[in-house]
């Protein structure tokens, strides 16, 4: 008879817990109780003998009377019924581990997580990374047959995210001998196509993605098809009365690295900034003559940037004759005139279009200063919008002398405007000594940072000339502050702006960030296409 599990508590006394008195204790010599299912552990005392199978019984019956065979091993006789060796069993198969979830399924392009921006984009030094997986067999050159790059293991996640920008330290392997501008075809180091890209040797930007689609042919047609687009475009976001004035194609953001085309009437400079571009120059030149029918065509090609893809300058007319002469163009009702040879960039800053028409209805009646006024387009703006006078600075004397064409040519009272040619760090500190002081301020400064290794050093810079303007704002003044340095970010500029308030001691407020017209879009794949950064702040 099995013992009986001993009763719970609840079902009579209830025993005391530790501490509650003394715990009760089993009966002397009686038997600890079992767990249910403790009797099945064991064998049972009576179980009867297990039953041999028909098969053992007739081994055991061989083994007393068969032969003995080499090795000491016996063999039954046949018997009446034979006996049937049992097959052997088929082998259990191996548990197979389901597919992760981040496995690819076979024949689809492998899917890649979004991670934060990795140094083959932003061009930081090159970490030791993994050897490049085995390659697809080497691609020979031919007239027909792009050169291939492979990228090194986990470089390809920028290129899977749309950002056309591939850096020397992201390519493993170089098949097919490319030359400056020929177009590869760009493979992840697992085989993956990634896409179409003009190749530049030189470049620590090895590469500029033309296309991500693997059906794509790069060829003069796909130029001219991207042209049109662009210019397209440009009749959708920009004003009427703009068009005669404005950027039709904008390099990464149209799809066309490296290619910068502005319309001045009826005048086109273009400005080809890598060996893609330039290999293709013809072709694109050709696309925009068709496109906008205009003939001339003006080349700006001097960039600081070409020497670094080992690439000379070009100034001068590749379609149609030179300009006579500066070009006059309109912008917002007001007068500019445009030197395509000797201007900067392409002959005029049309990206600051929306950003001095606002300026232009904020200063009426206060005492403005700008600085950096280039040939005066926030000058000229200010007074047209009524300031009660303008203090222009800047260190060439030549741009200054184009700014008082073009208040004259606008018939503005040039009694209401001071020009002055000076260093604008030196001068803002002596206007301060002098006890002077403005109701709006424009801070439109060159390039201090083309990389973003060079941010640090030029924060110093911005810090200065913003810290001393805000010293030289009146309560309720206006700062227009704006940074054009692409290694300069959003976010790091206005930390900058707001050390420079902090230390000069002002109270300041962020009423409105600015950035460039609506013809100079930025691809968000491509944030280093945002290099106009602006800030109109109020001091409280």
């Amino acid at each position: 008879m099995k013992n009986k599990p001993p009763k719970s508590p609840g079902a009579g006394a209830r025993s005391k817990t530790p501490g509650a008195g003394a715990r009760s204790k089993p009966a002397t010599g009686a038997a600890r109780p079992k767990s249910p299912g403790a009797a099945f552990r064991g064998k049972p005392a009576s179980a009867p003998p297990r039953p041999k199978s028909p098969n053992a019984a007739a081994r055991a019956a061989a083994e007393s009377s068969g032969p003995r065979f080499p090795g000491g091993s016996t063999r039954a006789k046949p018997a009446k019924t034979p006996v049937v060796a049992k097959a052997p069993a088929p082998a259990r198969p191996k548990p197979v581990a389901p597919p992760t979830a981040w496995a690819p399924m076979p024949s689809a392009r492998p899917k890649t997580p979004v991670v934060p921006m990795d140094d083959d984009v932003v061009g930081l030094p090159d970490a030791p990374i993994a050897a490049v997986a085995p390659a697809a067999p080497p691609v020979p050159r031919s007239k027909d047959t792009p050169g291939r790059i492979t990228l090194l293991t986990g470089r390809e996640r920028s290129a899977g995210r749309g950002h056309p920008w591939v850096f020397s330290g992201a390519v493993g392997r170089v098949d097919g001998d490319p030359g400056p501008g020929d177009t590869v075809e760009m493979r992840s180091a697992q085989g993956g196509f990634l896409g179409w890209a003009a190749y530049s040797p030189e470049s620590q930007i090895r590469a500029r993605v033309w296309d991500f689609h693997e059906s794509a042919r790069i060829d003069a047609a796909f130029f001219a098809e991207r042209v049109r687009w662009a210019v397209k475009q440009r009749e959708d976001i920009v004003e009427p009365g703009e068009r005669q004035a404005a950027r039709l194609i904008h390099g990464e953001a149209d799809g066309l690295p490296g290619v910068v085309a502005d319309r001045f009437a009826d005048h086109l400079v273009v400005q080809f900034s890598s060996a893609g571009a330039w290999r293709w120059r013809d072709e694109i030149v050709d696309a925009l003559v068709e496109t906008t029918g205009i003939a001339q065509v003006f080349e700006r090609s001097d960039a600081e940037v070409l020497a670094l893809e080992g690439l000379e300058s070009r100034v001068g007319p590749v379609r149609g004759e030179e300009p006579a002469g500066p070009i006059t163009i309109e912008e917002s009702g007001l007068l500019f005139e445009v030197d395509v040879r000797h201007g900067h960039k392409t002959g005029f800053y049309l990206d600051q279009r929306d950003n001095r028409a606002m300026l232009r209805d904020l200063v009426e009646g206060r005492e403005v200063l700008d600085c950096f006024c280039y040939t005066g387009g926030f000058t000229v703006n200010a007074l047209a919008g009524g300031a009660a006078s303008v203090v222009a600075v800047d260190s060439s004397g030549e741009a200054l002398a184009a700014a008082r064409r073009h208040v004259a040519l606008n018939n503005l009272p040039e009694d209401n405007v001071e020009f002055v040619e000076a260093d604008v760090f030196a001068l803002l500190r002596k206007l301060r000594d002098q006890g002077r002081s403005f109701d709006a301020i424009v801070l439109d400064p060159p390039k201090f940072a083309p990389t973003a290794a060079m941010a640090e050093r030029a924060a110093r810079g911005y810090k200065d000339i913003n810290l001393w303007a805000l010293k030289l704002l009146r309560p309720g003044g206006l700062l227009f502050t704006y940074s054009c340095s692409g290694g300069i970010t959003r976010e790091f500029f206005q930390k900058v702006v707001a050390g420079a308030a902090a230390d000069a001691g002002a109270s300041v407020r962020l009423l409105h960030h600015m950035g460039a017209a609506a013809d100079h879009p930025v691809s968000l794949a491509f944030p280093e296409g945002e290099y106009l950064k602006g800030l109109l702040c109020q001091v409280v």
